[in-house]
């Protein structure tokens, strides 16, 4: 049953991650300023962020549906909403994620400091707490064993973010073109939106 939902929980946090937020925008922006290489270092502090705030969540998570089981069908809908608004916002937006480069450089920050910017931007994106909170759930099965499910949840993860912020640094210079247009911004959050808002949807159904 547990990898029935892993293999539905790949592609799902795969297209959270993906969608341009705080995290991506500061790859993409570090990626076409600094270059690939230096950019790992504000991945590794971004995913040691990212990981602090999954294993919170998941702590959270374990202890609502071990003390507290009738709470996390609320929860269950609640996340299943949640994302429903985030898809209305996605499709609503009007190219707000769209940006400018110019003015941006990270030439002068150490591998401390760009590690650094990278941990903070994790665990101060009050989204990303929302999208663990409201995604874990759902997709553990409670007859088993939870601490091996929820370990199993935040190493693919962190596997996940990483290969988008590989992603976002590393095809910085091709995405470019795409990102800065507000047009083209408009097309893909609408995209994402309508998908987000099909996977709350089966969230609260499941």
């Amino acid at each position: 049953m547990f990898v029935t939902m892993l293999s539905i929980f790949i592609p799902t946090f795969f297209l959270v991650s993906i969608t341009p937020g705080m995290c991506m925008m500061l790859a993409f922006t570090m990626g076409m300023s600094i270059g690939l290489r230096r950019a790992m270092w504000m991945m590794t502090g971004e995913l040691l962020g990212v990981g602090l705030v999954a294993s919170l969540s998941a702590v959270g998570v374990a202890t609502i549906m071990l003390n507290y089981p009738n709470l996390f069908v609320f929860l269950k809908y609640g996340g299943g909403a949640f994302l429903c608004y985030q898809g209305l916002q996605l499709w609503l937006s009007r190219g707000k994620l769209a940006f400018k480069l110019e003015g941006s450089s990270f030439q002068g920050f150490s591998r401390k400091e760009l590690a650094l910017q990278g941990f903070i931007t994790a665990i101060a994106n009050p989204k990303g707490w929302a999208f663990f909170i409201a995604l874990l759930p759902p997709f553990i099965d409670y007859d088993q064993h939870i601490p091996t499910q929820l370990m199993t949840l935040i190493l693919v993860i962190l596997m996940l973010e990483f290969l988008c912020l590989l992603i976002y640094a590393g095809g910085a210079s091709r995405l470019r073109a795409l990102l800065v247009n507000s047009g083209n911004v408009k097309f893909i959050n609408r995209i994402a939106g309508s998908l987000m808002l099909g996977v709350g949807i089966w969230l609260a159904m499941s």
